[in-house]
C-alpha cells in the first residue's frame, strides 16, 4: 500500500515487479498504476493545477507534510492523464527502500524490466528510457532525496520525452522542478456550520464516505453535524487523521470522538493492519517527518509549539533562540522546516507569517515535554509570554499615531498567541502580574474575537491573583470599569471606580490619579450628569497634558466633547473639532471615526441635518478594520436619525437596523447612554408611523442582516457588494456550455439516452461528456455530479472546496 492518504483512502501499487508490461498490448493501457478501491475525494483545483503545470515543466514534485494525501494525488494526476503518455504511467514506491545505492535497480523493477547484466543500473535505465515518452511517479522521496534528485536530474538529461511526477515532504531541488504544495482538505467553521451544506467541504465528504464503509449507512444528521465539522477542523483537513478518527466510530459517536481529540496520537492509533506502519497511526506518520529533521530543526519544532494560530520570522528568533540555538542560525533552520512541510507559509499583506498544523504543533509540544520537562516547556512559554508583552506596549505606545490601523491588524493576527499567553500567566504561581501588564496594554486596540466580554474575562481573573496595590492594577480598575459601562454594567462599574479612586489616592500616582478622574467623568455621562461630567474631564485633560499622554488626552477630550454635546453646552463643537485635529495631526484614522461621530451628533442635535450626514458618511468612509463595530454602530445609529428627518423613512429603518445589529456584535446596548435612547425610540415612532408596523419591522429586519460591509454601503448610497453566494455563482468551473447542460440533466436523474434525446446528440457523444465531466471533477460516479451541480446552486454557501 501506498504510504500517503489524499481525500480518498489508501490504494495499493500494483505489483511493480511485473504487474503490468513495459509496453501496452492491444487494448491495454501501458503502466502499473493502481485500481482504486476507496472513493477519491476532493482535490479538483490540485488535479487541474498539476495537469496545467506538467503541460509547462518536465519535474513536479507535490510536497507536503505526512498524512495529507501526496501519494493518492499523484495517482490520481497520473490516471488523468496518463493519455498523453503512449509508453504510459508508472509507479515507483520509495518507502520499503533505504538505501539510494538500489535506486535506479527500483525503478527498472518497478517498470518491469530484469537487470541481471555486468552494466550498472543507471545506464541501462537511461538507455530502456531514451526513446519513449513516458510518466514516472516517484513516490515517497523525502527519505532518499540526494539520490531522488541525482536520478532524476541524469534521467530528465537522458530521456528528453520523460516526465517525472514526485511525492516527497521536501523539494528534490532539481534544475527546472515546479513544486505544487498540497494542502489540507477544507474544513467548514466549527463554530458555525453550515448544516445544510457541510457535505461542501472536502474533508466533511472524505469522514461521510469512510464512516460509511465502518457503520453502514452513515449519514450526518442535524445532531451530529457541529461534532462532525468540529472533528474535520480540530484534525485540520488531514486526510489520514479523518480516516483514523472515522474508523473509530466503530465504538464512538462523533461527539465522543471530539470530546478525545486533546489526546489525538492516543486516540487515533489504529489503522489498517494491511497499512504500511508508517500510515498506522497518526504519530507514525508525523515520525517520518520528525526523522527528516536536523537536530536543530527538531529543537526548533519543539519550541515553535508555543505559538498558536501562527507567527513571524521576529516572534521565531525572541522566543527560540538559546540554549544550542543562535538568533543568527534562526532564519535557516526555519527555512528547513518550511521545506520539510514542518510549516507553512501565509501571505498577509506585506508581511510572511509561518504556521504548524495544530496536529503538528501537539507533537512538537510533546517534543518540549519530552526534553527537560515542565522546565524547557515553561521556559519557553515565559519567553513567549515576554515578547507578546513587549509587542502590546510597543502598539500602546503607538495607539495615536499612523500605525493605529496597522497595529488593530497586527494584533488580531495574534489573538491565538495573546490568549495563550494571558494563559499561561493565569496559570503559572507568581505571574499573574504579567497578565495585568498585557492586557492593559491592549485595552485600546481590543482583539475582536470575544470582543468586550473577552477583554473582562481576562481583567477579571488577572484582577483576582494580582491583588497586590501597584499603577498597573489602578489601570486595570479603570479599564475594567470603563468597559462595565459599555457593557451596560452599571453596577460592576460603580464597584471599579470606587476602587479605582481609592487605591490612586493610595499610591499618591500622578498617571493613576489622572485615569480615576477620567473614569468619574465617565460614569457620570453614563449615569446621565453631563454638568458633574464636564468639570472632571477638563480635570482629567489637564492632568493628561502634564503627563504628556497623547493617547488619554485623545480619550478625554472626546468624552469631553460628547458630555458638551449631550448638555447643549455650546463648546461641543469646539472640542470635537479639537478632538479631529489631534486625530488628523496624527494620522490615526480608527479615532478619527468616533471623532467624526460626535462632530455628526452634535450637528444633528443643532438642527443641521445635512450636515450631519456629511460627516457621519465620512466617518463611515474612513479606512478602518471591519471589526470597529462600536463606530460603525455610532454612525449608522445616528444617520438613521437624520435619514428619518429627510423623509426616506424606508432607508432609515434599514439603517436603524443594521445599528441594532452592530450594536449586539459590539456588546454595547444603546440603552447605556439614556439621552441617547431618547433619540433612537423617538426615531422608531416617527418611523412606524410613517411606514406602518409591518413594513417598517420589514425594513429594520432587512437592515439587520446586511454585513458590516453591506450595510456601510447601505448608509454611502452604494451598490451592495456581492454576497458569497452570488460570487460562487460567478466561479469560473472547467466545464465548457454543453456540459454544463448535461450536468443539469445529470442532476435531474436522466441517463446518457435520455440526454441524448434532450439535447438531441447521440447517446455515444452524452457518455463522451459525462465522462469529461467526471474527468475534470475528479469524480467517479454520475452521482457524485449531481450532489455537486445541486450544492453549486445552494443559496449562502460558505467556505466551498478551496479555490486558488
Amino acid at each position: 500500500m501506498h504510504k500517503d492518504h489524499q481525500g480518498g483512502g489508501r490504494r495499493s501499487h500494483a505489483n511493480q515487479a511485473g504487474g503490468a508490461s513495459s509496453a501496452a498490448g492491444p487494448g491495454r493501457k501501458a503502466g502499473n498504476l493502481p485500481t482504486e478501491v476507496t472513493t477519491f475525494v476532493g482535490r479538483r483545483w490540485e488535479v487541474s493545477e498539476a495537469r496545467r503545470l506538467l503541460a509547462r515543466t518536465r519535474l513536479l514534485t507535490l510536497t507536503g507534510a505526512g498524512g495529507l494525501g501526496k501519494t493518492r494525488l499523484a495517482l490520481r494526476i497520473a490516471a488523468e492523464v496518463r493519455r498523453s503518455f503512449p509508453k504510459g504511467a508508472w509507479v515507483v514506491d520509495l518507502a520499503p527502500l533505504n538505501d539510494g545505492a538500489f535506486l535506479a535497480r527500483t525503478v527498472l523493477t518497478a517498470l518491469g524490466l530484469d537487470h541481471d547484466s555486468a552494466r550498472p543500473a543507471l545506464p541501462v535505465l537511461s538507455d530502456h528510457l531514451a526513446d519513449k515518452r513516458l510518466l514516472l511517479v516517484l513516490d515517497n522521496c523525502e527519505h532518499l532525496l540526494d539520490s531522488c534528485a541525482e536520478l532524476t536530474r541524469s534521467l530528465l538529461a537522458a530521456a528528453p520525452h520523460l516526465q517525472v511526477l514526485a511525492t516527497s515532504r521536501q523539494a528534490l531541488g532539481v534544475d527546472g522542478e515546479h513544486l505544487l504544495t498540497v494542502r489540507p482538505l477544507s474544513t467548514p467553521d466549527p463554530h458555525r456550520p453550515p448544516a445544510a451544506a457541510l457535505t461542501q467541504y472536502e474533508a466533511v465528504r472524505l469522514f461521510i464516505d469512510r464512516a460509511a464503509a465502518v457503520v453502514p449507512g452513515f449519514t450526518v444528521g442535524d445532531d451530529q453535524g457541529a461534532a462532525v465539522a468540529g472533528i474535520c477542523h480540530r484534525l485540520d483537513g488531514i486526510p489520514l487523521a479523518i480516516e483514523l478518527a472515522a474508523a473509530r466510530l466503530r465504538v464512538l459517536s462523533p461527539q465522543q470522538i471530539l470530546e478525545r481529540l486533546d489526546d489525538r496520537f492516543a486516540l487515533l492509533s489504529r489503522g489498517s493492519s494491511a497499512a504500511p506502519a508508517r500510515q498506522r497511526t497518526l504519530r507514525a506518520a508525523i515520525d517520518g517527518s520528525f526523522e527528516l529533521c536536523t537536530p536543530s530543526e527538531r529543537r526548533l519544532w519543539a519550541r515553535l509549539s508555543v505559538f498558536c494560530g501562527g507567527f513571524d520570522l521576529e516572534a521565531a528568533e525572541e522566543v527560540c533562540t538559546g540554549d544550542g540555538l543562535s538568533r543568527a542560525e534562526i532564519l535557516d533552520v526555519v527555512t528547513g522546516l518550511v521545506d520539510k512541510s514542518i510549516l507553512l507559509r501565509e501571505d498577509h499583506h506585506d508581511q510572511v507569517r509561518l504556521r504548524m498544523l495544530e496536529t503538528i504543533r501537539q507533537y512538537g509540544r510533546s517534543l518540549l515535554d519530552d526534553g527537560r520537562g515542565s522546565e524547557e516547556r515553561e521556559s519557553a512559554q515565559r519567553r513567549h509570554r515576554d515578547h507578546y508583552q513587549r509587542l502590546a506596549a510597543r502598539a500602546e505606545s503607538e495607539w495615536l499615531s499612523p500605525r493605529q490601523l496597522a497595529w488593530f491588524a497586527r494584533l488580531r493576527l495574534e489573538h491565538a498567541n495573546i490568549r495563550a499567553a494571558l494563559e499561561f500567566c493565569l496559570s503559572t504561581p507568581g505571574e499573574a502580574a504579567g497578565a495585568l501588564h498585557l492586557i492593559t496594554s491592549l485595552w485600546g486596540h481590543r482583539p475582536p474575537a470575544g470582543g468586550l466580554e473577552e477583554v473582562r474575562h481576562w481583567l477579571g481573573r488577572a484582577l483576582a491573583q494580582a491583588p497586590e496595590p501597584s499603577p498597573v492594577r489602578a489601570k486595570a480598575l479603570w479599564i475594567d470599569g470603563w468597559l462595565a459601562y459599555f457593557r451596560g454594567d452599571t453596577a460592576a462599574g460603580q464597584a471599579r471606580l470606587a476602587e479605582c479612586q481609592n487605591l490612586a489616592e493610595t499610591l499618591g500616582d500622578a498617571e493613576s490619579l489622572a485615569h480615576a478622574v477620567r473614569f468619574a467623568g465617565l460614569a457620570a455621562v453614563f449615569h446621565d450628569d453631563c454638568p458633574r461630567a464636564v468639570p472632571l474631564l477638563e480635570d482629567a485633560l489637564e492632568r493628561h497634558r502634564a503627563q504628556q499622554d497623547l493617547a488619554a488626552q485623545w480619550q478625554t477630550l472626546f468624552l469631553l466633547s460628547l458630555a458638551c454635546c449631550l448638555s447643549d453646552d455650546p463648546r461641543a463643537t469646539e472640542l470635537g473639532e479639537e478632538c479631529l485635529a489631534l486625530c488628523n495631526t496624527h494620522d490615526a484614522q480608527w479615532s478619527r471615526s468616533h471623532a467624526l461621530w460626535v462632530l455628526g451628533l452634535q450637528q444633528w442635535l443643532c438642527g443641521d441635518t445635512q450636515r450631519a450626514i456629511t460627516l457621519l458618511q465620512d466617518a463611515l468612509r474612513v479606512e478602518q478594520p471591519a471589526h470597529n463595530l462600536l463606530a460603525g454602530a455610532q454612525c449608522l445609529e445616528v444617520l438613521a436619525w437624520a435619514t428619518a428627518h429627510t423623509g426616506r423613512s424606508h432607508q432609515a429603518a434599514k439603517l436603524l437596523g443594521a445599528a441594532q445589529t452592530l450594536w449586539q456584535s459590539a456588546g454595547c446596548p444603546l440603552a447605556g447612554l439614556g439621552r441617547l435612547m431618547h433619540h433612537h425610540n423617538s426615531c422608531r415612532t416617527q418611523l412606524q408611523g410613517a411606514l406602518g408596523d409591518e413594513s417598517f419591522a420589514t425594513a429594520v429586519q432587512a437592515g439587520a442582516e446586511l454585513t458590516f460591509e453591506e450595510a456601510v454601503a447601505c448608509a454611502l448610497g452604494r451598490p451592495l457588494p456581492p454576497t458569497s453566494a452570488s460570487a460562487e455563482e460567478n466561479t469560473p468551473t472547467p466545464l465548457t456550455r454543453r456540459e454544463k447542460e448535461v450536468v443539469d440533466l445529470l442532476a435531474q436523474g436522466l441517463t446518457n439516452k435520455e440526454i441524448a434525446t434532450k439535447l438531441v446528440i447521440s447517446p455515444r457523444t452524452a457518455g463522451t461528456h459525462v465522462n469529461n465531466i467526471l474527468a475534470k471533477l475528479g469524480f467517479t460516479s454520475r452521482t457524485q455530479i449531481a450532489t455537486w451541480a445541486v450544492e453549486q446552486r445552494a443559496p449562502n454557501r460558505q467556505g466551498p472546496e478551496r479555490h486558488r
